[in-house]
């Protein structure tokens, strides 16, 4: 790793090895072009820092299938499990719907009867969503199960249309 200089105006440089750099909030514009300017042999971003969003992503889906069946997997980090709040709908052509409310973002947060006021706000905004995606192929939509489990991840079952040809 190069030499940078103390900023001191001594002729004293040292050595700096890869490091990771805690940012408490989400950096301005100019705060990242001034951190690129300070960069000799630069960084990269990669994933939603790179794109500049915050916060775990809803809807991420993974999708396998077996000779029989589809299983789908969706990220819903912050999202209310309530069953009047919450559902996910197979259609016969393989179009799931899911449609939810996310349950995190809020600026106060009332727990263990005490009031938090957020001094950040990385996490999913708080508010009604809805994720589609198409599965493979035609499926069986009364033979659906789906479990929506603690950690934030849906799983779903589907067995394919036999009568297909």
């Amino acid at each position: 790793m190069a030499p940078l200089p103390t900023g001191n105006g001594s002729d004293v440089t040292q050595n700096v090895n890869p490091a990771m750099i805690f940012l408490p909030s989400p950096p301005t514009e100019k705060e990242w072009s001034n951190i690129v300017a300070a960069t000799k042999n630069g960084f990269a971003l990669t994933g939603s820092a790179a794109t500049g969003q915050i916060g775990p992503t809803i809807g991420l889906i993974d999708i396998g299938e077996s000779e029989d069946s589809y299983l789908f997997r969706v990220s819903l980090p912050g999202v209310r499990r309530d069953e009047r709040e919450f559902s996910c709908e197979v259609e016969n052509e393989g179009q799931v719907l899911i449609r939810g409310v996310t349950i995190t973002g809020e600026k106060t947060v009332y727990r263990y009867s005490q009031m938090f006021e957020m001094q950040t706000q990385n996490l999913c905004p708080t508010g009604h969503f809805s994720i589609s995606f198409q599965l493979p192929g035609p499926v069986n939509p009364q033979q659906f199960s789906g479990n929506f489990g603690t950690d934030g991840i849906l799983e779903g079952v589907v067995m394919k249309r036999l009568d297909v040809k």
